[in-house]
């Protein structure tokens, strides 16, 4: 389709692609900031195909959202990226310059800090993370700028172990190393920070204790997870993947349109009827 003069562009690329909220919140977020022109769309991409998507676009491009499993594999496409992106090696935010620069940047990583900030998390003495993946790294960082002391990650495997030993080295960040099979001493802490799959924490639901600290899980849908609904149940601070989406993607509309401040009150609530709708 061709696009109009003055038209700028931006889409979330990744595979499987279909159930992202991005579209909603940044085209909310054009709505608001009354930027007529503007469209924002998804696309499956994965990394083989990442190549050749970049090949093909043009001037109108002002920046892309990546998911997974792209967060890697775009950095040899880019002509650079920020020191936050470069602290996990991993990009989520790609900005397109007037003289045709790629710059790539990681907005997951304050995202994650200003979601916390947001429920009043400033600082904690100690907090655990549930998982050893891609997001675990950006936690990590991000538990860099937030927890005082001791990080324990709750991993299944030594190899995801000697990972996350890298990356606590990496981010300077004191990293005690527990095994999956103890996840439930995880609930303990202050701080919670669940980044695994759909379905991996709900056996830990009936193990929350009586007065939990602050879950923050990664996930939105579907939402609540059964860990998050005891964890409610019970009294605790929650902080959903939604509240992590918004923030990331409040700080991806300022760096693509250069507007500030996004909408974010706006952009939530369309991201919360959004997720009503499903």
């Amino acid at each position: 389709m061709p696009v109009r003069a003055g038209a700028r562009r931006a889409a979330v690329l990744g595979s499987p692609i279909a159930h992202s909220l991005s579209p909603v919140l940044h085209r909310t977020a054009y709505a608001e900031l009354g930027l007529e022109g503007w469209t924002y769309d998804r696309f499956d991409v994965d990394e083989e195909a990442l190549p050749g998507f970049f090949d093909k676009l043009g001037r109108e491009w002002a920046g892309l959202s990546l998911t997974m499993p792209l967060k890697r594999a775009v950095i040899p496409l880019l002509d650079g990226i920020s020191e936050t992106a470069a602290s996990v090696d991993a990009v989520n935010t790609v900005v397109f310059t007037e003289e045709g620069r790629r710059t790539g940047d990681n907005t997951d990583i304050p995202g994650m800090v200003a979601a916390l900030r947001e429920h009043g998390i400033e600082r904690v003495d100690t907090a655990a993370v549930l998982g050893a993946g891609a997001t675990a790294s950006s936690a990590l960082a991000a538990l860099a700028r937030v927890c005082t002391g001791e990080v324990t990650v709750y991993v299944r495997s030594e190899a995801r172990a000697a990972e996350m030993r890298g990356w606590a080295e990496r981010l300077d960040v004191d990293v005690r190393i527990a095994d999956w099979a103890h996840a439930e001493q995880a609930l303990h802490a202050p701080l919670v920070v669940a980044t695994t799959p759909a379905g991996t924490t709900d056996a830990l639901a009936a193990a929350v204790p009586e007065m939990p600290g602050t879950l923050f899980d990664v996930l939105y849908d579907p939402w609540p997870t059964a860990l998050a609904a005891r964890w409610s149940a019970y009294g605790g601070a929650v902080v959903s993947g939604l509240d992590l989406l918004l923030h990331q993607a409040v700080l991806q509309v300022e760096q693509m349109t250069g507007r500030a401040p996004a909408p974010l009150a706006a952009m939530r609530k369309a991201g919360e009827h959004a997720l009503a709708e499903r």
